[in-house]
This record gives structure tokens, sequence and C-alpha cells, in this order.
């Protein structure tokens, strides 16, 4: 099972300047609480925004870069040969950047959608792809409204494949 996890804004803002617009601790926590323990798969560029492996997961990098590497790391040339990579994995994510999740959406890789979302809008360098009504059935919504810890309302929203 592929799953595409992010966090956007209501008008689909990723980020900015390779970076987070918002800091959401709920989201942090789930974010690692799902993806513990299973491959985590993004682009280059989203990897060097986090700087380093994230712990208790098998992290792969895609890089058109044939020379590229990171201690503890997986790198694949494409998002197919990533999948190749993590097929004995039951579960696997796709957490970005911009790119990686526009190829999974166009080329119909994914099965599940797992969206943080803002319900905000920001000013974006990098968008989220449309979700097509068509294409997914949001199965789970949760709620919360802004708090001391989290100063903006968002949802967390399942999606799947129709």
């Amino acid at each position: 099972m592929i799953t595409v996890i992010a966090a956007i804004a209501t008008n689909n803002a990723l980020g900015k300047d390779n970076d987070l617009i918002w800091h959401l601790p709920a989201d942090l926590k789930r974010f690692k609480k799902v993806t513990t323990g299973h491959y985590i798969i993004m682009g280059r560029n989203t990897y060097e925004s986090i700087g380093k492996p994230l712990p208790n997961r098998t992290t792969i990098i895609i890089t058109r870069n044939k020379n590229y590497f990171k201690e503890g790391c997986l790198i694949a040339n494409s998002l197919e040969q990533a999948i190749e990579m993590s097929k004995e994995e039951a579960q696997v994510f796709i957490i970005g950047g911009a790119q990686i999740y526009k190829e999974t959406i166009a080329k119909d890789l994914a099965q599940q959608l797992d969206i943080t979302l803002v319900h905000k809008d920001f000013e974006a360098d990098v968008y989220f792809p449309e979700i097509d009504s068509k294409i997914w059935k949001e199965v789970a919504r949760e709620n919360f409204k802004a708090d001391e810890k989290n100063k903006l309302d968002y949802s967390f929203i399942s999606y799947q494949k129709i």
C-alpha cells in the first residue's frame, strides 16, 4: 500500500523556500506515529530540508544525481525505482516534496492520501495537486480547533482511491 502523506493549506500550499509554512505540533506527532516502522520516500530537497534520516524508518531519497550519498539512507534515481526498492514493505509513505507528490498522483501510484488540512490560505512557492473527488473518496476526518500548542485550526483527512 502506497500512501501519500502531506500537510496542506486550504489553497493547497505546501511550503515556501524549501520549508514548512506553519508549525503544527499535532501534525508532526501524528506524522511520526503513522510513519514509524515503515519506508518513507522523498525527494532530495525534502530530505535536505529535514537534514537527517528520520528515526525508526527506512528513508529512500529520490535524486537524479547518480553520485548522491547520505549515510543511513537508500538512494533511488526515480520514483519507480524507489517504489521497487520498497516493494516488500506492506505500507510505504510518500512524504514529499511537491514534485514527488505530483508525479505519484499523476502516475496513479498511491492507494491512499493522508492529509493534514490547515484551515487557512498561505502564500507558497510549492503546492499540492488538486484532490479530485472523482478519484479520491474521503473516508475519515477529525477536526481540531486552534489551541495553545497548535495555533491554527486543522483536520486530519484520509482518502482512498475509488
